[in-house]
């Protein structure tokens, strides 16, 4: 059974990851962590984010493909996993005029960071994408996990999907207008883009 709402999500997924590595892969460390005022994320920042973020979903990915995963309580309870799906995949969206606190547990801790998180975003989509292809088989809609954040908060991992990749399309704008502010970074051979 081939799941096309999953491959739309795959090829979101690669389109993001194209366009880290053409956007932001020859930034300089200094145009990286580039900050437009002190309550904003660089360049860096956002994509540390995503790796945080996103890196949560590993284990659990990896406990459903070795069919070791469990159903908690809060997985078993109806209705909640498809409200909490809901919610979380429109509040992340790149649209969505919604603006959302990162859990402090996912916030960047520092604006010094290293040119190699362009690399590790990279190399996680890659990984996330490869486990839905791994996942595509199964029924998606009916395997319910848990947040990282917080055990209450519960959703189908076709859901996690679709929260990685808006949640993806989300930071790779930021960071876009980011490199678009008055007094970026412009040495370094970073060409501004359109």
């Amino acid at each position: 059974m081939i799941n096309e709402n999953l491959n739309n999500l795959i090829a979101a997924a690669r389109v993001t990851t194209d366009e880290a590595q053409t956007c932001f892969g020859n930034l300089t460390v200094e145009q990286l962590n580039w900050k437009p005022g002190t309550d904003q994320w660089s360049v860096a920042q956002c994509f540390d984010h995503l790796v945080t973020a996103h890196g949560a979903y590993v284990p659990i990915i990896e406990s459903v493909l070795s069919g070791k995963k469990k159903r908690t309580f809060w997985e078993s309870v109806p209705f909640l996993p498809s409200l909490w799906g809901r919610f979380l995949v429109n509040g992340v969206a790149p649209e969505s005029k919604r603006k959302l606190k990162a859990p402090k547990v996912l916030r960047p801790e520092s604006s010094n960071i290293d040119e190699g998180i362009i690399s590790r975003f990279i190399e996680q989509q890659n990984q996330i994408i490869n486990y839905m292809k791994a996942t595509q088989n199964m029924d998606l809609e009916k395997i319910i996990i848990t947040s990282s954040v917080a055990n209450v908060v519960t959703y189908s991992l076709m859901d996690a999907y679709r929260i990685v990749v808006n949640h993806g399309k989300r930071h790779l704008l930021q960071a876009k207008r980011v490199t678009e502010m008055d007094g970026f970074a412009t040495g370094g051979g970073f060409a501004k883009m359109a």
